[in-house]
């Protein structure tokens, strides 16, 4: 039987870690794509070269054409202009990003398309709810084929944060993140817990606020540290994504999908519940939010339409 075959556009930080992981898991051949052809050739060669230390045997390559990334099974679309430091010494918003990143993500999305047609697209490029629309409007694919991913970070983020709180393993900490890539991203406490016993039971009120304005600014956090946005975490959500539908898991993974109703959203990309298999979103699911929930839920949404505006469609 074939191998199965991702394609990863851009090879910057994330593009290339997200390659890391699929080959250190060897759940596929790889194929890198960037602008830059030398940025791509050159990561996926070296990666390549690890292969006999680490024990992994799949086809990695990298370059500037599309052509490699024919017939591939899913496409990770992670190019796109990072926040970065500007002159003035502040860091640009998400929504900053939307209009230079909306031409970029159109292209890469056309191109991918093109030799890829039967493909599952998932989307980190940032604004990331905006984003996935761009994807879905041009590539003309139905909407349980273009994912992004986004929950699969800020849970990653805030269950890593609540086992530091409490010295437990990350293992334990059972919960989500629900709503927007962002600011106005939405945890949910009620339905926390840790080896099953509820998070408001071990942690005093103030400081699981504190944890969830924390995992609020997660991004940000890092990009104020660093100088530019983190990359480990936001492959790893990726890929785990990746392998649910690569392996037809079934996994309930947080992500932005497309709403047509749901939670009572319409046409609307935003981070619920989803069932990730082989066809890519195969469920998704409704939670029962209070009030206080729904709320939070629809500032996020209200967020994310904020941005959609913007790019015209």
């Amino acid at each position: 039987m074939a191998r199965k075959k991702v394609t990863i556009v851009g090879a910057g930080n994330v593009g290339a870690t997200c390659a890391h992981w699929i080959a250190s898991r060897e759940l596929a051949d790889v194929v890198l794509v960037d602008v830059v052809e030398g940025a791509a050739k050159g990561k996926a060669l070296d990666l390549l070269e690890s292969g006999p230390v680490m024990d992994f045997d799949i086809s990695i390559s990298g370059g500037s054409s599309y052509e490699d990334s024919a017939n591939s099974d899913i496409v990770v679309i992670t190019a796109g202009v990072p926040r970065k430091k500007k002159p003035d010494g502040t860091f640009p918003s998400r929504d900053e990003l939307v209009k230079t990143n909306q031409e970029i993500v159109a292209e890469c999305t056309r191109q991918c398309v093109k030799h890829s047609p039967n493909a599952i697209l998932i989307i980190v490029s940032n604004p990331l709810d905006a984003m996935c629309h761009v994807a879905l409007q041009e590539s003309g694919f139905p909407a349980h084929r273009v994912i992004g991913q986004a929950g699969a970070l800020d849970t990653a983020r805030y269950k890593t944060f609540l086992a530091l709180e409490l010295g437990v393993s990350v293992r334990d900490v059972h919960g989500m993140v629900l709503g927007g890539h962002g600011d106005t991203m939405v945890p949910l406490p009620r339905h926390t817990s840790i080896a099953g016993i509820p998070v408001r039971e071990l942690i005093p009120e103030d400081r699981l606020q504190a944890i969830i304005q924390r995992t609020r600014d997660g991004g940000g956090e890092i990009v104020k540290i660093l100088g530019y946005s983190g990359y480990y975490a936001p492959a790893a959500g990726t890929i785990e994504m990746v392998e649910a539908i690569l392996k037809d898991q079934k996994r309930v993974i947080p992500s932005a999908v497309y709403l047509n109703g749901e939670y009572g959203y319409e046409k609307l990309f935003i981070g619920v519940p989803a069932v990730l298999g082989s066809t890519g979103v195969e469920k998704v699911i409704v939670m029962e939010l209070n009030d206080e929930e729904k709320a939070m839920l629809d500032h996020s949404a209200g967020a994310v339409r904020d941005v959609v505006n913007v790019l015209g469609y």
